[in-house]
């Protein structure tokens, strides 16, 4: 039986899982290879070759990076070195069947379309992905949405924060202080809870500060699950942040759901809440009526699902068209 594998293609970890029929088997994780592009390709090679075990018919791989759909080029990326790679070609070469490669936000939120029998069921909806970073990944009209160059959907960089007392900031690098992903990404996450931990050492991320250990965004989730009143706060302010970057999609594209996804789902609803509320908040009177915010239905394996059905759905397209042509002929 043909089969085709899906690759989430993380700045921490990467996730290779097969789609046979509608049954996505189980992921194998592995941590990035971020020494440089070739060990990173040959990682990803032998993730493939072990996930698939019979026959190939295509593969998809969701990258955290701008990308160049027609030809799989990686324009640009941030924590991963793939910068102006032409990952399709490589992996075609060496694979032999056709490889499709799109932003992971984007292939994460063409999931999210899909139910749990992976039915398309939404046709206009918004993915935030909060983890290392924030990305985004746009359904439109029931089509991924990519724009002139292949970089739409880039939510974690419109700006949620920014002071305009004065005169305007002098840009940065990226992410640029006030965007959405530089107040509310899983870094974000990490200074909020290493600030909450020195200010406040009775709670339980103040325990961990004061034995000289790390403090990180997972250990607030965590606590906050536990009911520390420390961390409870800083999620939510963490999700109240998140939820200024929700209001901008719904007031720019009016979707029927906004789906947050990545890490940041664990969070579960502490997370949720905060940023409903405050995305609601500052919607256009008349708008969001008929959007529903809510967290990935797929979890964590939104990445990898999505870039297998990426790879199904440009595979189901080329054959529809090459049935086109030849009915014309």
């Amino acid at each position: 039986m043909s089969s085709l594998v899906g690759v989430d293609l993380g700045g921490t970890k990467v996730a290779v899982a097969t789609l046979r029929e509608r049954d996505l088997g189980e992921s194998q994780i592995q941590p990035t290879a971020r020494s440089n592009s070739d060990a990173l390709i040959e990682q990803l090679l032998s993730m493939i070759d072990s996930a698939h075990g019979g026959e190939l018919r295509g593969v998809g791989v969701g990258v955290p990076s701008v990308v160049e759909f027609d030809t799989g080029r990686v324009v640009s990326s941030v924590n991963i070195p793939l910068a102006d790679v032409p990952l399709r070609q490589v992996l075609e070469d060496r694979l032999g069947v056709p490889v499709f490669v799109d932003n992971d936000a984007t292939v994460a939120a063409l999931a999210e379309a899909h139910d749990d029998q992976l039915r398309m069921v939404a046709h206009h909806l918004v993915m935030i992905t909060v983890g290392t970073g924030v990305g985004g990944g746009l359904i439109l009209d029931g089509r991924i949405y990519r724009g002139a160059t292949g970089g739409a959907g880039e939510l974690g960089h419109t700006i949620v924060g920014l002071d305009l007392a004065g005169v305007v900031p002098a840009p940065t690098g990226f992410p640029q202080p006030g965007s959405l992903e530089f107040e509310a990404s899983g870094h974000a996450l990490d200074r909020l809870a290493g600030h909450a931990a020195s200010l406040h050492p009775e709670s339980e991320l103040g325990e961990l500060y004061t034995e000289g250990k790390p403090v990180l965004g997972a250990d607030a989730v965590q606590a906050a699950h536990a009911g520390d009143p420390a961390a409870l706060r800083i999620v939510e302010i963490w999700g109240q942040r998140l939820g200024i970057g929700i209001a901008n999609a719904i007031n720019t594209f009016d979707p029927e759901e906004v789906v947050i996804g990545g890490g940041a789902a664990r969070a579960g609803g502490l997370l949720l809440e905060p940023a409903q509320r405050v995305a609601l908040g500052y919607v256009l009177p008349g708008l969001g009526k008929r959007t529903t915010i809510r967290l990935a239905r797929h979890g964590v394996r939104a990445g990898v699902l999505g870039a297998a059905l990426l790879a199904e759905h440009e595979l189901g397209g080329a054959q529809a068209r090459a049935s086109v042509h030849e009915a014309r002929r």
